[in-house]
């Protein structure tokens, strides 16, 4: 708190008033970056493909829960408070998600039949490795991932 009271330029007594534990700020932290994750969806560049949109989305929300993997630890023993948060995680990106896999699909870029949910997870699940694995990628397995979600001609027959 003391360096985040000197890296903001704030008395320690402001940042106490507005987040009187650690564990609030670290929710308020958090549902910032949620935001902004969130957002990321809703400007993509004029050139890309609903495809590149998804991937470039898939790769931030990916960094986004390697950084978030000690949350718990940082919650400490507030289990409801964690459950919260996760629940508020699914319902903010869960749409988000859901709306890039339609508009990759609708484009012809990917397989249409990718539950939103299901992906989340495998994403998630991806980027379990991480604090495991010193080599381990989490978006080189996601972009296998997305690779497998392309839509594909079928081959001459």
């Amino acid at each position: 708190m003391r360096e985040i009271a000197a890296e903001s330029g704030l008395g320690m007594g402001t940042i106490y008033r507005h987040f009187p534990t650690r564990a609030a700020l670290v929710v308020a932290v958090f549902r910032h970056q949620l935001d902004a994750l969130a957002a990321a969806a809703d400007n993509p560049a004029a050139a890309d493909t609903p495809y590149e949109v998804l991937r470039r989305w898939v790769h931030r929300f990916a960094d986004f829960l390697v950084t978030k993997h000690g949350l718990a630890e940082a919650l400490h023993s507030d289990q409801a408070g964690f459950e919260a948060l996760h629940n508020e995680f699914v319902e903010r990106l869960l749409p988000v998600l859901d709306q890039l896999l339609k508009a990759s699909a609708s484009a012809g870029c990917t397989r249409a039949d990718v539950r939103a949910y299901d992906f989340m997870l495998a994403i998630g699940n991806l980027c379990i490795g991480v604090e495991t694995f010193p080599d381990y990628q989490a978006r080189r397995m996601i972009d296998l991932l997305l690779a497998g979600l392309t839509q594909t001609a079928p081959a001459p027959s």
